[in-house]
């Protein structure tokens, strides 16, 4: 199944390399550094990516490439959902998941990612599982690996893999019994450079913090479950109750996890919270732009977070602000990248940025304009509009506090000039 793992830094240098069934070498990733040198940038990578002998297939977060190695038939979407798995893992470990904190970790990590593979295939992803098998670093923990050359790797199997819910362990206790859901939606939008909405799609999931003593069993239902699209559930979810009735029921595993993932891909159904008024243009040696960013489909909310970043050409020397616009406006020559920070947009509230763009001495025009991506984000709103009904506990006596949250942000959010 998966041979290797290698991850690389923003430089494509590899710094951290995991082998399950034979040593690959690293010569293997020139073949990603191909196409990544081809690539506009590290977000268009290809996925899959063929050599002569093996198939490459990496995901991008936190400004690292993970890569693993197959070779033979292997379905591409489990390999992905195993990567990202392991940033997961990792992240909820150390609480990040960057260079630095693999590297400080190095041998955590790997006790990790030997328990989550055999021999290259699956064989403990569960985050509560892999906890009773390798203890989350502590100071203490630390102190005492030292002092007695013990490791983090737990002395006995974890309890719930004898049960028929391998995703919970037994005997959990709590002071105070509470559940919350978070509901994250990701807009992924193109508008075209006429303000016309070319694709739009939410990528949502429903993320929850399980703090439940014993074996609660849940039943959560939603005013409009019709609305979900494209799911993809946690094992702990009753599939067959979902098919009959539209609810979820289920008993959570403990502490963080991933409920479910869905999309909506409706143009007409999908509102967006902002809009950006791009105008850019060469003339000669140099350039002049102007970005007006207001709010537009809000629901009475506050856009927070709002960000906009735009690559320019190569020819452009320098970008040189000609107003007072509202944030911070930053440029790196280096990478040819601006950003403005905006931050809040409120209701009503309009926000322009305009400059010139020198070109570099004898360059000529570009022929296109830049792609502007935008971030934001929106608090206790659901841009899908589904909602949770009820949420129902079983199978214990307390009484827990449950909450829900919904949050609405940008994804991959582009607007052609």
């Amino acid at each position: 199944m998966i041979h290797s793992l290698f991850i690389l830094n923003k430089n494509c240098e590899v710094f951290f390399e995991k082998h399950w069934k034979s040593v690959v070498s690293r010569s293997v990733c020139d073949h990603f550094l191909d196409a990544f040198n081809q690539a506009t940038s590290p977000d268009d990578v290809p996925t899959a990516i063929n050599s002569p002998r093996y198939v490459l297939i990496n995901i991008y977060r936190n400004k690292l490439f993970f890569i693993a190695v197959v070779q033979g038939e292997v379905p591409p979407l489990f390999v992905i959902e195993f990567l990202h798995r392991v940033v997961d893992t990792i992240t909820d470990y150390f609480s990040s998941c960057t260079e630095l904190t693999i590297k400080e970790n190095s041998v955590v990590v790997f006790e990790i990612l030997e328990e989550m593979l055999d021999n290259g295939y699956p064989l403990a992803t569960e985050l509560n599982v892999l906890k009773e098998l390798i203890k989350p670093p502590s100071i203490v923990r630390n102190v005492m690996n030292t002092v007695t050359g013990s490791t983090n790797v737990g002395s006995q199997l974890p309890t719930g893999q004898l049960s028929n819910v391998p995703w919970r362990k037994v005997g959990v206790k709590y002071t105070n019994n509470e559940v919350y859901f978070d509901f994250i939606e990701e807009l992924d939008v193109i508008i075209d450079k006429t303000g016309t909405t070319v694709f739009a799609e939410v990528n949502g999931s429903i993320k929850c913090q399980c703090k439940l003593s014993g074996m609660p069993d849940l039943v959560m239902t939603f005013n409009n479950p019709r609305m979900f699209d494209d799911l993809s559930f946690h094992p702990c979810i009753r599939y067959r109750r979902w098919e009959n009735e539209r609810l979820l029921s289920f008993v959570p595993p403990d502490g963080n996890f991933q409920l479910l993932s869905y999309r909506l891909g409706t143009n007409s159904m999908v509102a967006i919270p902002v809009y950006v008024k791009p105008t850019i243009s060469f003339h000669g040696s140099s350039g002049r732009f102007e970005i007006t960013v207001g709010p537009k489909q809000t629901m009475g909310k506050v856009v927070d977070n709002v960000a906009i970043t735009m690559t320019v050409p190569k020819v452009v020397s320098n970008v040189v602000v000609s107003n007072n616009p509202e944030g911070n406006f930053s440029f790196d020559p280096v990478s040819k990248t601006m950003r403005w920070e905006i931050g809040k947009v409120m209701h009503q509230k309009i926000s322009t940025i305009r400059g010139n763009m020198p070109l570099q001495s004898g360059a000529t025009a570009p022929d296109s304009n830049p792609t502007i991506l935008v971030e934001f984000k929106v608090n206790q709103l659901a841009i899908s509009n589904i909602k949770v009904g009820r949420l129902d506990i079983y199978g214990e006596k307390y009484k827990a506090f449950k909450g829900v949250k919904y949050i609405t942000k940008a994804g991959k959010f582009q607007v052609r000039a």
